[in-house]
C-alpha cells in the first residue's frame, strides 16, 4: 500500500510540475522560461530519486513483512503439527486399548456362553432329578402308608406330636439346669441378704383387737358412768363415736368400736373421768375435747419419731399426720405402724447390701402402707390411694411407683419397688406377725389344693405349713421328671395370678414310682 501511495504521489508531483511550467512558459519569455524548465527537470530528478527511494524502503518493508509472515505462520504450522501428532499418538494409543477391551470382552462373553449351556445342562438334570425324587418320595410315602395303615397327614400329625413332645421334654431339661445353676448363685445371695436382714432388726408384734378395756377402781363406778337414766353413758358414746359394754365383768368396762382413733380417744377420756371422779355430760365433752387434741399431737409425734429414728427427713408435715394415724391401726391383726417401720428398715438394709440408695429405700418402707391411713375413708387400694398422696404431696416419682407396685397395682419396674415388695412380704410372713380369720384361712388351703389338681397327671394335693407349702402328687405314668418341672412352674403361675396371699408359697411336685411284691 504504501508503495502504490508513493507512485501516486509521484506522478501528482510530475503533472503538477508539467502543468506549472506550462503556464510559466506562456507568461514568461526567455530566460525566465528556461529556468523554469530547468526548474522543472531539477523537480522532476528529485522526485524520481525520491520516489525510487521511497520505492526501495517499501519494498524493503514488503519483504521484511512477507519474512515475518512466513516465520509466524511456519512456527505456527509446527506447533500444530506437533499437536497434531500428539493427538494421533494417543487416538491411537486409544485405538490399542480398544482393541485389547474388544479382544478380553470377546473371550468373557465366550466363556459365559459356554457356562451357560453348562448351567442349562445343569439345570435339566436337576429338574429330571428332582421329577425322580418326587416319584420316589410319593412311592416311599404310599409304602409306608399301606404298611403303617396311617395317612400322610395322620403321620404327620403323630410326627408333629413326638417332636413337640421331646421339644418340650428338652425344653423342660434345660429349664431345670437352668433353675439349678441360677439357684445355686442367686437363692443364696438373697438369703443371705434376708437373713442379714431379718438378723438386724428385731421387731415386737403386739395383738391388736377391735375392743379396748378401761380398768376401774370398783364396781360401783359403773353406775356413775352410766349416770341417771344412761345420760353419761350416752353423752361419752355420742361423743367419742364408740360403744360402751358394761356387763358382769368385775372391775372393767369394755370400749367396742372398728376405729382404732377413735377408740383410743374414748379410752384416754373414760380413763381420765375416773380419775377425776367427776362425770355428768357437758364434763365428759370437756374431757373428749381434750383428749381428742392429745390424741392427734401424738399422732404428729408418732410420725415425726417415726421419720427421725429412720433418718429420712424432708416428709411433708400431712403425710407424718397420715403415718402417725397408723399406729392406731392394724392388718391381719399387726399393728401397720410397727410394720411400716419394720419394712423401712429392712429395705434400708437390702438397699445396702445391694448399694442402691438406702435413703430412699427407707422412704419408700416407711410410706409402703400410707393409703391405710385413709382407705376406711376412700375408695380404692391402699396401694393406689397410698401412691396418690405421696404424689400430691410431692413425692419422687421412684416412691410413687414403688407404692403403686408393692401389691401388683402396677408392674415393678425398678429396684425400689422390688425391695419393697420384698421387704412386705419377709415382715408380714414372719411366724406370729398376722392372724387371719379362720374361715378366710381354710378357703385360702382349699383353693391352693384346688388350683394344684386341675392339672392332668395330678393324683392329690396338700396345703401344709399354714399354706406356704403345697405338695403336688402326679403319676408317674402320666407325667416324666422333666414334665414335673414344667408343671411347678404352671402351677405357681396360675397361684400368682388367681390368689391373693402374704409372703410366697412353695410349690412341691413329687413323683415316684414304685414296685411291691410279695415273699410267700
Amino acid at each position: 500500500m504504501e508503495l502504490q501511495y508513493a507512485i501516486i504521489f509521484i506522478l501528482v508531483a510530475a503533472v503538477v510540475s508539467f502543468v506549472a511550467g506550462n503556464l510559466l512558459r506562456k507568461k514568461l519569455s526567455g530566460s525566465v522560461v528556461a529556468k523554469a524548465e530547468s526548474s522543472a527537470e531539477r523537480i522532476l530528478e528529485d522526485a524520481r530519486r525520491e520516489s525510487e527511494t521511497i520505492l526501495k524502503e517499501a519494498t524493503l518493508q514488503a519483504k521484511d513483512a512477507v519474512y515475518q509472515a512466513k516465520a509466524e505462520f511456519e512456527r505456527e504450522s509446527k506447533d500444530k503439527r506437533r499437536d497434531l501428532q500428539s493427538l494421533e499418538r494417543r487416538i491411537q494409543q486409544k485405538e490399542e486399548n480398544l482393541d485389547k477391551k474388544v479382544l478380553i470382552f470377546d473371550q468373557r462373553d465366550a466363556e459365559f456362553f459356554k457356562k451357560e449351556q453348562s448351567f442349562s445342562a445343569r439345570e435339566q438334570a436337576l429338574s429330571q432329578k428332582e421329577e425322580n425324587l418326587a416319584q420316589m418320595i410319593a412311592e416311599e410315602r404310599q409304602t409306608l402308608e399301606r404298611i403303617s395303615g396311617l395317612t400322610s397327614e395322620e403321620a404327620k400329625k403323630v410326627l408333629m406330636e413326638a417332636l413337640e413332645n421331646e421339644a418340650k421334654q428338652d425344653a423342660a431339661k434345660r429349664i431345670k439346669a437352668i433353675e439349678e445353676e441360677a439357684r445355686e448363685t442367686a437363692d443364696k445371695k438373697s438369703k443371705e441378704i434376708l437373713s442379714l436382714a431379718i438378723q438386724r432388726y428385731a421387731g415386737e408384734y403386739v395383738a391388736e383387737k377391735t375392743v379396748s378395756v378401761v380398768a376401774l377402781p370398783s364396781d360401783e363406778m359403773k353406775g356413775r358412768i352410766i349416770g341417771r337414766e344412761g345420760r353419761n353413758i350416752r353423752a361419752l358414746e355420742a361423743a367419742t363415736g364408740i360403744d360402751l359394754i358394761i356387763d358382769d365383768t368385775p372391775e372393767a368396762v369394755i370400749l367396742s368400736g372398728f376405729n382404732p382413733i377413735r377408740r383410743e380417744i374414748a379410752k384416754l377420756s373414760l380413763e381420765k373421768l375416773i380419775a377425776d371422779g367427776r362425770i355428768h355430760p357437758g364434763r365428759i365433752e370437756e374431757v373428749v375435747a381434750k383428749s381428742t387434741e392429745e390424741v392427734e399431737q401424738a399422732i404428729k409425734e408418732a410420725g415425726e419419731q417415726a421419720a427421725f429414728d429412720l433418718g429420712v427427713y424432708g416428709i411433708h408435715p400431712d403425710i407424718l399426720k397420715l403415718l402417725g394415724r397408723l399406729k392406731y391401726r392394724t392388718s391381719y391383726s399387726q399393728n401397720v405402724y410397727q410394720h411400716s417401720l419394720e419394712v423401712a428398715f429392712l429395705c434400708g438394709i437390702m438397699a445396702e447390701e445391694l448399694g442402691v440408695n438406702v435413703k430412699q429405700a427407707k422412704r419408700a418402707g416407711l410410706l409402703h402402707d400410707l393409703g391405710k391411713a385413709v382407705d376406711h375413708e376412700v375408695e380404692g387400694s391402699h396401694a393406689v390411694i397410698g401412691a396418690e398422696l405421696a404424689r400430691k404431696y410431692g413425692e419422687s416419682p421412684k416412691i410413687v411407683h414403688a407404692l403403686m407396685a408393692h401389691h401388683e397395682d402396677e408392674k415393678p419396674a425398678t429396684v425400689l419397688a422390688v425391695l419393697v415388695q420384698a421387704a412386705d412380704a419377709l415382715s408380714g410372713a414372719r411366724p406370729g406377725a398376722r392372724r387371719e380369720m379362720m374361715e378366710t384361712y381354710v378357703k385360702r388351703l382349699e383353693d391352693l389344693e384346688k388350683i394344684a389338681t386341675s392339672y392332668r397327671g395330678v393324683t392329690n394335693s396338700f396345703a401344709i405349713q399354714a399354706g406356704r407349702e403345697i405338695r403336688v402328687m402326679v403319676s408317674s405314668e402320666d407325667v416324666n421328671d422333666e414334665r414335673a418341672v414344667v408343671l411347678a412352674k404352671d402351677i405357681a403361675k396360675k397361684i400368682e395370678a388367681e390368689m391373693t396371699y402374704p409372703g410366697q408359697i412353695k410349690v412341691n411336685v413329687i413323683r415316684e414310682t414304685r414296685a411291691i411284691e410279695y415273699a410267700r
